[in-house]
């Protein structure tokens, strides 16, 4: 049995889409059907991953490892302490970054955020969710909304790498500051601020512990910055060709993007859809 765990943005689906290809619907089907089991692992929060639920998965590696289910069963849950996520916030704020914080069932983001976005010129998967997440108001309320519920990480964006020196020096000791890759035009800095208690590496080996599966019997397929723990956990990682050059250079397979099916011929050269394995 082979453990496989998806990124969803850029990987699973084109980024800020909950609509897979044909191509990697058919693989994971297949794969499962050989006795594979295979999990979401994304940054993404339940509610925003909610709607990929429809297709068939065995868990997932949530909120970038913050929370973590096995079938029906959550075996890992680590949101934020009010006080982390209260001093977080106001030492973003006071340098002028832009923030959305992600509980389990919501997401809430400044009220200007959509402004700053539709004016960024950063080219990455996770800067396109947001504007799409945006515009088609998928779980995305105002900051004033905010219920209390527990939160699990920061999702950060802001014009220019100085505006984040302070929040590092401040907060670096309890949170990684996880930041995307962009063009060398690109002004705009978007990335996530997740605790150092957990990540998806660590998600990733609380669900191959509880089934006693090896950690070389585990295959990771992801794009984005905020992979790389997956990446350097997994057995076999995988990068997409639309992914980081960081990721692609420290991967062992970089397969087609997404849009080129991608994820069904990395199953195909891997050996998840006849049964073979590496």
């Amino acid at each position: 049995m082979k453990l496989i765990f998806l990124d969803i943005d850029g990987t699973l689906t084109p980024a800020g889409s909950n609509v897979p290809p044909e191509s990697a619907l058919r693989a994971i089907r297949r794969t499962r059907d050989l006795g594979n089991l295979v999990f979401l692992c994304t940054g993404r929060n339940y509610a925003m991953l909610k709607p990929l639920l429809k297709y068939p998965f065995d868990g997932m590696v949530a909120s970038a490892g913050g929370y973590v289910t096995l079938d029906d069963k959550v075996i890992y849950d680590h949101p934020m302490t009010d006080e982390q996520l209260k001093r977080s916030l106001e030492v973003l704020h006071k340098n002028g970054v832009f923030c959305t914080i992600e509980a389990k069932n919501a997401t809430y983001g400044d009220e200007n955020l959509g402004d700053f976005l539709k004016n960024a010129d950063a080219d990455n998967s996770e800067i396109e969710r947001w504007r799409k997440a945006l515009s088609e108001s998928l779980s995305i309320r105002p900051m004033k909304e905010y219920d209390g519920a527990p939160v699990y990480k920061v999702v950060i964006m802001c014009q220019n790498s100085s505006q984040l020196e302070e929040p590092k020096r401040m907060l670096g000791d309890e949170f990684d500051f996880v930041i995307q890759e962009v063009r060398a035009h690109g002004s705009c800095q978007n990335g996530e601020l997740i605790n150092r208690a957990f990540d998806k590496g660590t998600g990733i080996r609380k669900i191959a512990e509880a089934l006693k599966v090896p950690l070389s019997d585990t295959y990771g397929f992801g794009d984005s910055m905020n992979d790389l723990t997956m990446i350097q956990t997994v057995g076999t990682s995988v990068c997409m060709a639309n992914g980081a050059e960081t990721l692609k250079k420290i991967s062992n397979v970089v397969v087609p993007s997404v849009e080129e099916d991608g994820l069904e011929k990395g199953f195909q050269m891997l050996g998840l859809l006849d049964g073979s394995g590496l």
